[in-house]
Order: structure tokens, then C-alpha cells, then sequence
């Protein structure tokens, strides 16, 4: 339990000090958005890369792929019926409130969280890889229907992924973990000082956004807020916490990985895609910040409990 408490401080601290230099104008708007793309773009692929090239992957991507998915697919179809049935939503805003309680923060929060409370940022890897693989380029098929009347492609479908650099640094990572390739040290030094970036360059850019980033909560949706924050912060990880435990037979770090991640808040690109498609962006941002705020002390009960 010292070493999770440590690791979440860790965390906070360095959060909290790009909140502060935030506030004093040391970093401004346009840091944020320099730091966010050299996180997305070269720091989290190359750490993912060298993580997962040297990770066990039948240890990683057994059980913890499934509980993932399924822990993620019964909370996003238990919001579709509620919101549905409650408020009347069509399709384009249920993807996105499906999406607001289903998608984690895997890149920002879940990252750090797997390096410095669970001793490794390959538990992280199987949720980052089925959301940009399998959910996102779902959603963006039916949002392409449904709000822009756009018949979805296979070839935009699969090539969705394949764009995304931290989805094909994953891939190369997995296939240099499955040949049991030994890469020489001119590749790797390179890469693991740039990875290095990803986890500190995440947490002070988040901080940053805290501090100027637009305010939350002044929607008159409190009910479906409401509903979206306790499906991520407590139904989501339970959900995986009983498939883990039950089904799967997960127990301790095995366990409280799979239901940390669960429990992590909304990731930010929900906000992202919403504002692309003009459908239901003041939920995902309302969303984000609430189950953002409110996951500090669920992920510090879970590990709690579990740790």
C-alpha cells in the first residue's frame, strides 16, 4: 500500500507542477498543445515500443485483453439503455455518452499509473491497444452514419488504426516481443531516452489544461452526468474486478491492475471526437472533468482494497 500511496503522489506532484507553472505563465496554451503532441506523437510510442518488445505477452494480453473489453462493452450498453430510455438520446450522442463511460485515460493517466503504482506500463498496453483498434474506429464508423449520414468504408475503418502512431508502435513492439528479437543498444538508448519524455511530458501537459482549460460543469445535463460518472468510476472497474476475480482467477497485481485501469476517468480525445462531429461535447467535456476530479479517490480506494 506505501508503494501505490507513493506512486499516486508521485503522480499528483508533478501534475500539480505544470498546474503551477501554468498559473505563474511560465507554460502557456501553446506549451500544452507542444507537449501533448510530443507525448502522442514520439514519447508514448517509443516507450510502448520498448515495453512491450521486452514484455511476456502472453502474461500481458490473456486475461487483462478480455476483462478490458468486457468490463468496457457491459458499461457502455448499460448507458445506451438508460439514456435511451431516460432522456431520448439519438445515436451520435449515445456513441458519445457510451464512449464518456466506457473509453479510459490510458494514454495521460493510465501510463503513469502502470509505471509508478503498478511497476509496469505494460499492464496499460492491452486497453490502449483495444481502444484505438477496435473502439474508436467503431465509433467513428457509426458517428459517420449516423451524424453525417456517410456510409462507413473498410478501408476507413482499417485504416483508422494505422494512423494512430501509438497503435503501430504497439504492433511493432508486440511482433519484436513474439520473434524474440535482441535489438543492439544503438536502437535502443535512442528510444528510451526519448520514451523517458512520455510519462512526465503527459502528467505536466495535463496539469497545464487544468489550469486553462475551458470550465466544466455548466451544463444542465446533471442527471446523465450523473449516470456516465458512477458507470466509470464504479460500475467499469467492479465489472472487471468481478471478471477478474471470478472468471478469470486473477489475484493480486494481476488484479488490481485490471481494475485500477478500469477505474481510470473519461480520456480527454472523447471531448476531441465529440467537438469533431458536433455531437454531444458539452457531456464529454463535462464528463471528463467529473470523473477526472472524482477518480482520485476511487483509484485510492481500489488500491486500497486490492494492493
Amino acid at each position: 500500500m506505501q508503494g501505490v500511496l507513493e506512486g499516486f503522489s508521485t503522480i499528483g506532484l508533478v501534475i500539480a507542477l505544470g498546474f503551477l507553472l501554468a498559473h505563474f505563465h511560465v507554460l502557456g496554451a501553446d506549451s500544452q498543445v507542444l507537449l501533448s503532441r510530443l507525448v502522442f506523437f514520439v514519447a508514448t510510442p517509443a516507450l510502448l515500443f520498448r515495453l512491450l518488445s521486452r514484455a511476456d505477452v502472453s502474461d500481458a494480453f490473456s486475461a487483462n485483453l478480455v476483462v478490458a473489453g468486457c468490463s468496457a462493452v457491459v458499461t457502455a450498453a448499460v448507458y445506451v439503455m438508460m439514456a435511451r430510455r431516460v432522456w431520448q438520446r439519438e445515436t451520435p450522442h449515445l456513441v458519445v455518452g457510451a464512449l464518456s463511460s466506457a473509453y479510459v485515460n490510458a494514454g495521460n493517466l493510465g501510463l503513469p499509473i502502470a509505471v509508478y503504482v503498478l511497476g509496469d506500463g505494460a499492464f496499460v498496453a492491452p486497453t490502449l491497444l483495444l481502444q484505438l483498434v477496435v473502439f474508436t474506429p467503431t465509433a467513428f464508423a457509426v458517428l459517420d452514419t449516423s451524424a453525417w449520414g456517410r456510409r462507413p468504408t473498410i478501408g476507413r475503418m482499417l485504416g483508422q488504426p494505422v494512423r494512430n502512431p501509438i497503435t503501430v508502435a504497439s504492433l511493432l513492439g508486440l511482433i519484436v516481443a513474439l520473434m524474440h528479437w535482441d535489438l543492439s543498444g544503438a536502437v535502443t538508448r535512442p528510444l528510451d531516452l526519448v520514451g523517458g519524455v512520455a510519462v512526465p511530458g503527459a502528467l505536466l501537459a495535463y496539469g497545464v489544461s487544468l489550469r486553462l482549460g475551458p470550465r466544466p460543469m455548466n451544463g444542465d445535463s446533471s442527471g446523465e452526468i450523473a449516470l456516465v460518472t458512477g458507470l466509470k468510476l464504479v460500475v467499469q472497474p467492479l465489472i472487471a474486478y468481478v471478471l477478474g476475480s471470478q472468471v478469470f482467477g486473477l489475484e493480486g497485481q494481476a488484479l488490481l491492475a485490471v481494475t485500477l485501469i478500469a477505474g481510470l476517468p473519461t480520456a480527454q480525445n472523447i471531448f476531441v471526437y465529440a467537438t469533431r462531429y458536433d455531437r454531444g461535447a458539452v457531456l464529454a467535456r463535462d464528463a471528463i472533468f467529473a470523473t477526472t476530479v472524482l477518480s482520485v479517490p476511487a483509484l485510492l480506494a481500489i488500491a486500497a482494497v486490492l494492493a
